[in-house]
């Protein structure tokens, strides 16, 4: 019974020590070893123990890991699948970390792949590159070595210049890239020691820990507003300035409208429209009218500007707007797609001026059924220029100038608004901050702009236009499949996301319904009502949008979850975005009675879009917490109130109420007890004392530092 016991016993160290024997060549890919090297790696010295290596690395050869390059000597092999993988060598995007340790994300297996730092074999965030995995060990993590780079994804950078006497790095501004840039002396082009620049990776020595660059753009001092907001604009690769050729381009085209274009097109200019923007806003692109039909039922046109007709296909201003994709707007300033000319002359739908449109046309009862629709090139005139907040007043009062029609259109986008949420849709909400800046671009105030009514009737609307242009190419129509279009899609969230989501919130003390598409859309806006005010509010909002698939654009329709639409696009803003001139171009293209389009290259023009959609957000974003942080530079020593908005073992994040600026306090500020994170409660709690500090919880800070180039804020408990 005993000498039983003793072999499974023995089995099991052999078995638990091949692995041993094979994470030597595994974390060694490249390299050949004999017994004895493997013996001293493992610190092995004695013979019963080193003659075992010897039969491991038997094994090891007749399982196919490792292969004999020459008498004694040996070397992972190269073809080798670990158990339970199908792919030796993969292919994935790199997300480098700050300390330069990487993850790779890849369709060809399911876990991430983990690279340590003299792994990485030059690849930086987000290259395109091929991975060499590592067999796999039991109870580790999948590990592999990044073998070849495919494609990069950034060669130029932002940052600090740091100068020597013959030479400069540039450090650069973001987190993921851990590596400072070498410039050669005669590469550094007048830039001074301590300016903000940007330097482009010319070539990287395989011997050399740095990337070799040059200097291509000398921002100027940091700290000045127009220097970071251009430095912010270049790490996201967005253009600071238009090709002198596409300015010429647009310098040429008229403002004056031909007669017999004016001809061709349907004539609106004697029906009541109106625009409905911000206060700021300076280019106008969609318009919307009102008119009482004979048989009581109301006539809404949604009119957008016609882009179409000036920006013509392969035109210098075309290239420019495809590459660009979208505009960009940071909190002092607005980066347009489309030259000024156009964005805010010739196509913006200013009042009193006659404008080409692209009209969606719907007649509508009272009950906002919409009865008829109709598409096509019109010629618009708006009556009025309103902001939001003259709109809302008329909302409020039910006085103003054309307060009649106003109503009208309120009274149909809430019934419309209404119908949405009864199928489905999800009610995300986000809080805006807003800075009151003087003419340095300085923030004076900071403050969070509501979403009221007047928001809602203009969106109610321009998604009716979206659903309905979608439904119209997309919606099959007997035996004939749908023409190639551009759609704005939303996929279904994964399953196991939802249930982690499921147990956060109900660790929180909230419940949410997993049952029905229509139950589920109610729990999720019945929770986002039950959080409305409370510290967990950002957070829970945050995490309820990371659990969903990101929204994106396709020739591919699988509807949009997030709106409850089994058809949508995006048709009403071709001034600042890309795809909705695509859209514009298909559907005239359709309407003439033209054949579908290639699809593959539509669908490569959805994948850049989307791409330069997410970084024009993660642009704004940035924008807004240099903002911030500027704005508590001289808060230093003063408290606030705020509400703690997330926990980690550094310490716990804080927002504060009146800016929803949000820093961190340390742990190793934290000196009146020993605090240990409680992760699976979201808090963490004092060993001594046990004063729980847990997420939600209102907490008065004061502001300890502010680094600015970095963006961040720390505080202190008062």
């Amino acid at each position: 019974m005993g000498s039983k016991k003793k072999r499974k016993k023995q089995a099991i160290n052999k078995k638990s020590f091949i692995d041993t024997v094979l994470s030597v060549f595994a974390y060694h890919p490249f390299e050949n070893f004999n017994f004895k090297q493997v013996s001293h790696a493992l610190n092995i010295h004695d013979k019963p123990s080193r003659d075992l290596v010897k039969e491991m690395l038997s094994k090891l050869v007749n399982m196919g890991a490792i292969i004999a390059v020459k008498r004694g000597k040996y070397k992972l092999n190269p073809d080798y699948i670990s158990p339970g993988l199908t792919h030796s060598i993969i292919q994935g995007k790199v997300d480098m970390k700050q300390t330069g340790k990487a993850y790779i994300i890849s369709k060809d297996v399911e876990q991430d792949v983990f690279i340590a730092p003299n792994n990485t074999n030059h690849a930086l965030n987000g290259d395109e590159v091929k991975v060499q995995l590592f067999p796999k060990r039991k109870g580790r993590k999948l590990e592999g070595q990044i073998t070849e780079i495919l494609k990069r994804e950034k060669t130029e950078f932002v940052g600090n210049v740091e100068m020597n006497n013959k030479f400069a790095f540039l450090i650069p501004d973001v987190k993921n890239m851990p590596i400072d840039i070498y410039i050669p002396g005669e590469k550094v082009n007048n830039v001074q020691d301590g300016d903000k620049a940007v330097a482009r990776i010319t070539n990287w020595p395989e011997h050399m820990n740095n990337p070799v660059g040059e200097i291509i753009e000398v921002l100027g001092e940091p700290g000045n507003n127009e220097v970071e907001m251009n430095s912010i604009l270049s790490e996201f690769d967005f253009p600071l300035r238009f090709p002198q050729k596409v300015e010429k381009e647009a310098e040429e085209i008229s403002t004056a409208i031909p007669p017999e274009e004016k001809k061709k097109r349907k004539d609106f200019r004697e029906v009541f429209t109106c625009t409905i923007d911000p206060k700021d806003a300076k280019d106008f692109d969609d318009a919307l009218s009102l008119r009482k039909l004979d048989n009581g039922n109301w006539e809404v046109g949604i009119h957008i500007a016609d882009v179409s007709h000036y920006v013509k296909p392969g035109s210098s201003i075309d290239k420019e707007a495809l590459k660009r994709a979208t505009s960009v707007y940071l909190v002092d300033r607005v980066v347009p797609m489309l030259p000024e000319k156009l964005s805010n002359e010739v196509c913006s739908l200013r009042p009193g001026e006659d404008k080409l449109a692209f009209s969606a046309v719907f007649e509508m009862d009272d009950e906002a059924n919409v009865h008829s629709d109709w598409y096509g090139k019109t010629l618009i005139r708006s009556d009025r220029r309103y902001n939001y907040g003259e709109v809302q007043e008329i909302i409020e009062t039910g006085e103003g100038e054309n307060n009649d029609r106003i109503t009208v259109l309120q009274h149909l986008a809430s019934i419309l608004r209404e119908q949405r949420f009864k199928k489905g849709a999800i009610n995300f909400k986000s809080s805006e901050v807003s800075f009151e800046l003087d003419e340095n671009g300085k923030p004076l105030s900071a403050f969070i702009k509501e979403q009221k009514e007047s928001n809602q009737l203009i969106e109610e609307f321009m998604l009716l236009a979206n659903r309905k242009v979608a439904e119209r190419i997309g919606r099959k129509k007997g035996d004939q499949d749908p023409k190639t279009f551009i759609y704005r899609v939303h996929d279904e969230p994964n399953p196991d996301k939802l249930q982690q989501f499921s147990e956060f919130v109900n660790r929180l003390g909230y419940k949410l319904r997993l049952g029905s598409r229509s139950g589920m859309a109610q729990s999720f806006n019945d929770l986002f009502r039950q959080v409305e005010g409370k510290g967990e509010e950002v957070m829970i909002e945050t995490i309820a949008v990371r659990t969903m698939a990101k929204a994106e654009y396709s020739t591919q329709n699988i509807g949009h979850y997030g709106l409850a639409f089994n058809y949508y696009t995006h048709f009403t803003s071709p001034i600042r975005r890309y795809p909705d001139l695509m859209s514009h171009r298909l559907l005239q293209q359709y309407l003439e009675k033209k054949p579908s389009v290639n699809p593959q290259e539509y669908e490569e023009q959805c994948i850049h879009a989307s791409e330069m959609e997410r970084k024009a957000i993660e642009a704004e974003r940035a924008s807004i917490k240099y903002k911030q942080a500027e704005y508590m530079l001289d808060k230093v020593g003063k408290e606030f109130e705020g509400l703690i908005s997330g926990v980690s073992k550094w310490g716990i994040f804080v927002q504060l109420n009146e800016t929803k600026a949000e820093g961190l306090v340390s742990m190793a500020d934290m000196n009146d007890d020993f605090y240990m994170l409680d992760d699976e409660n979201y808090q963490i709690v004092g060993k001594r004392h046990k004063h729980v500090y847990k997420l939600g919880d209102p907490i008065r800070v004061k502001v300890k530092s502010i680094d600015l180039p970095k963006k961040q804020m720390d505080f202190l408990i008062v």
